[in-house]
């Protein structure tokens, strides 16, 4: 009996027309490795959005398969996903020897990023089975022989396989001798700020320009940290006042240290800042990618002040309880894997407006061609422009 992949869902990540929880490309791994008999726990799953490749294993008998998802999204959906069909026989793991120990088959949906798919390369040729085989799966349309010469660095076979219903499969073997540590993390230092990256952590261990924006606009940029950071934010002309936390727009100062959210927040660069620039406040640093939540738990301990900055893997910060923060700084991203969606901004803001306590404030940077500024007031409350480059836009919200 065929697996019913029309009844999984994304939920929780954004649902709409477009957007499918499985696609042809989970298909041809399914098959490919059902065609080679290789027992369930000998088999391991990386990026398996929705649980559509583990589920229509477990499906098919096999038990024991491990899996690795990054996004919370993604691992809820499993969840959800196997209620529904009353479907067991799995284990989630992260990135790590535990998922991969023995191994003889990995299935890999291919990453976006070629540094996210060069430390899973890594990560398989140094865990895995010597006899192991890595299929890797993606559109057409989205791979290139730069993933080839990636996986190339760990592999000695790599042989890319004509294309079906738009997706291809790679097939790597042989895996090479690893060096003596990981390719990933990297670090890079920014004037002050130290940023720590996994391969899978959008923009490295790159201060992105969206950030850099936000920062200064806050009066948080490197060249002020240290220990007269606050000093400098507060006595800067033309910045919000960030170290009274909220009231800036005619609010009153809470009596407590504020606390500060930095939803979305990547490698971590603007809760460490804050934290950097004000130690007296309270910072949570949530993303819904795993390798960015390692990434960010990296940069703090490298900024010295993961004793005042908790980092969580969450989605959306639905683990943070309601009007809680005084302050929440967003970065959001435009993209849904490979898609350009704005739901995924739509749903942070959301969230802001639930995590902040009213008088609160939101700073949002955005790409100015989007024009969130209307949708920010709608759903936080009123909304006025801070600053705008000729690329990006930040922004100050305050919850109603």
């Amino acid at each position: 009996m065929d697996f019913p992949y029309s009844r999984l869902r994304r939920w929780p990540d954004v649902e709409a027309d477009n957007l499918q929880a499985y696609d042809a490309t989970d298909l041809l791994l399914v098959d490919r490795a059902l065609s080679l008999g290789v027992d369930g726990r000998e088999i391991a799953v990386i990026g398996d959005e929705y649980g559509a490749i583990t589920l229509a294993l477990t499906d098919a008998g096999l038990d024991g398969v491990r899996v690795h998802q990054d996004l919370a999204t993604g691992r809820r959906a499993l969840a959800r996903n196997a209620a529904e069909l009353d479907l067991a026989g799995f284990s989630s793991h992260e990135l790590e020897s535990s998922l991969l120990a023995g191994a003889r088959l990995v299935l890999l949906q291919l990453p976006k990023a070629l540094a996210e798919l060069e430390e899973v390369a890594d990560a398989v040729a140094r865990w895995a089975a010597p006899d192991v085989v890595l299929v890797a799966g993606g559109r057409v349309k989205h791979m290139t022989i730069a993933q080839n010469e990636a996986l190339g660095r760990s592999f000695a076979e790599v042989r890319a396989e004509r294309a079906e219903r738009k997706s291809r499969l790679v097939v790597a073997s042989a895996p090479r001798p690893v060096p003596a540590e990981p390719p990933f993390p990297v670090t890079a230092r920014h004037d002050g700020l130290t940023l720590v990256a996994h391969g899978g952590a959008f923009a490295g261990a790159k201060l992105d320009i969206g950030t850099r924006v936000l920062l200064d606009a806050l009066g948080l940029d490197r060249s002020r940290l240290g220990a007269n950071a606050t000093e400098s934010a507060e006595n800067t002309p033309n910045r919000p006042d960030v170290t009274r936390s909220s009231g800036v727009m005619g609010g009153e100062r809470p009596s407590s240290a504020p606390t500060v959210v930095d939803l979305g927040c990547g490698t971590g660069a603007l809760a460490a800042s804050y934290a950097l620039a004000h130690p007296e406040s309270r910072v949570i640093a949530t993303d819904r990618s795993a390798a960015a939540v390692a990434s960010a738990r990296a940069t703090m301990v490298a900024n010295g002040v993961d004793d005042r900055v908790v980092v969580t893997h969450d989605d959306a910060g639905s683990e943070i309880d309601g009007a809680r923060a005084d302050v929440v700084l967003l970065n959001p991203p435009f993209h849904l894997g490979s898609s350009v969606h704005t739901g995924a901004a739509t749903r942070l803001f959301e969230a802001a407006a639930r995590i902040l306590r009213p008088g609160g404030e939101l700073f949002t940077v955005y790409n100015s061609s989007l024009g969130y500024r209307a949708e920010l007031t709608r759903l936080v409350g009123a909304t006025e422009q801070l600053e705008r480059t000729p690329k990006f836009t930040v922004t100050r919200s305050v919850r109603r």
